[in-house]
């Protein structure tokens, strides 16, 4: 990372001091279960409202209050889904979260009963570069929808939070690029650690919403471990995010800052990796001692043909697929493997019926959230090692980011 300061700049600008409000919720709980021998892996449990999470967890992403793909929350937890994750820029800008109060909360909303963790919207914000001014009090913006103007700032962020009744609230924060400088990814530090401070300030259901603040400092671990004892010294949150990762950065590089900021985050709190990844990145990570995921990955590669597999990527258009009566994956125990040929598959795609996107979308989650149990049964076993070679073993000669 660049290490030149901006003209007229003499010295690291401060971080805040932390935070202190007392207790924190008890409708959230992490409890730490087993520690893998082998690899420092982690499993653990998390209490909530509206229901027991088990980790390493994937969570699915229902980006506006739906799975993409069609997939449906009674299938999605047959499939193993524990929690699902939604997002707070999406969902103020349509419905609307007045709208989701008067309905009684996002779970009622969108029928499903399990956690619900959501995203602050800062993500989407800080991508909209040339429709949003920042400043340290906030974001404002324009929809990508109709063009109408916003504000979104750590207060709102958790308002908007609290009134969809999120069982996990994310603090708003900003994200840079992995390729920005290292003033530039300081000034975002401090901006997200005041940004935390005011969050924290902000809460009023505390005993229902539990809060995970944000580290950043992309690719440099010198910036990151100092972004992990400012963030993780305030004691408002029940957990901490690993964030500004997959962002531009290698994989090597995203692999290496995510195991040193893990390896310095409390033991005692869950640790949340945002927006990864394929299915290497989850076993090197869950490595890494990380607790729960999230990614856009399987849904948007079923959408596009695309499933994962214990061998790799299969592309169902493929025309070696015609005639090939076995399931995408003999190994798995979905409910597509059990009763959907890849011929059958291929079929639907090339005749263009939505069943075959919203066949592979649900394979795909369903595999995601099998290597998570899988993951979760060896660290109990302390054998997460040892699992954890044989996939990537097995994955060695596939580009899954193809």
């Amino acid at each position: 990372m660049g290490e030149c300061m901006p003209k007229g700049s003499t010295a690291a600008p401060p971080l805040a001091t932390p935070v202190s409000l007392g207790e924190l919720p008890m409708a959230y709980r992490f409890t730490l279960e087993h520690v893998c021998a082998q690899t420092g892996a982690r499993a653990g449990r998390i209490e909530t409202t509206h229901g027991v999470i088990e980790t390493p967890i994937f969570m699915p992403v229902a980006t506006q209050a739906a799975i993409k793909g069609g997939v449906r929350f009674r299938e999605l937890a047959s499939a193993g889904a524990q929690i699902v994750l939604a997002n707070t820029y999406h969902l103020m800008l349509r419905p609307g979260s007045e709208r989701i109060r008067d309905a009684g909360g996002l779970h009622r909303f969108m029928g499903w009963q399990g956690p619900i963790l959501t995203d602050s919207g800062g993500f989407q914000v800080f991508s909209l570069a040339h429709r949003r001014k920042l400043t340290d009090a906030g974001v404002v913006f324009r929809s990508h929808h109709d063009g109408s103007k916003h504000t979104l700032n750590a207060e709102e962020a958790i308002r908007l939070q609290e009134d969809f009744g999120s069982d996990i609230a994310m603090a708003f924060d900003e994200c840079p690029p992995a390729k920005a400088d290292h003033w530039t990814i300081r000034a975002a530090m401090k901006r997200t650690t005041a940004w935390l401070d005011r969050a924290i300030a902000a809460r009023t259901r505390r005993d229902e919403v539990a809060l995970y603040g944000i580290v950043q400092g992309g690719i440099n671990l010198e910036l990151r471990s100092e972004h992990v004892d400012a963030i993780c010294s305030r004691d408002g949150c029940e957990g901490f995010a690993i964030g500004g990762l997959s962002v531009g950065e290698t994989v090597e590089q995203m692999h290496e800052a995510c195991a040193h900021t893990a390896a310095l985050m409390p033991s005692d709190k869950a640790r949340y990796l945002m927006g990864v990844g394929t299915p290497r990145d989850l076993l090197v990570c869950i490595g890494n001692g990380v607790d729960q995921f999230d990614c856009v990955m399987p849904s948007r590669n079923g959408r596009h043909g695309k499933a994962f597999t214990r061998d790799g990527t299969l592309y169902i258009k493929n025309r070696m697929h015609f005639d090939d009566d076995r399931p995408l994956d003999p190994e798995c125990g979905c409910e597509v493997c059990q009763f959907a040929s890849r011929s059958y598959l291929r079929h639907l795609w090339t005749s263009e019926e939505a069943l075959g996107r919203q066949l592979i979308v649900l394979h795909n989650l369903a595999f995601y959230l099998e290597l998570s149990r899988q993951a979760r049964a060896a660290i109990l076993e302390d054998r997460y090692g040892d699992f954890r070679d044989a996939w990537l073993a097995r994955l060695a000669t596939e580009r899954w980011r193809k």
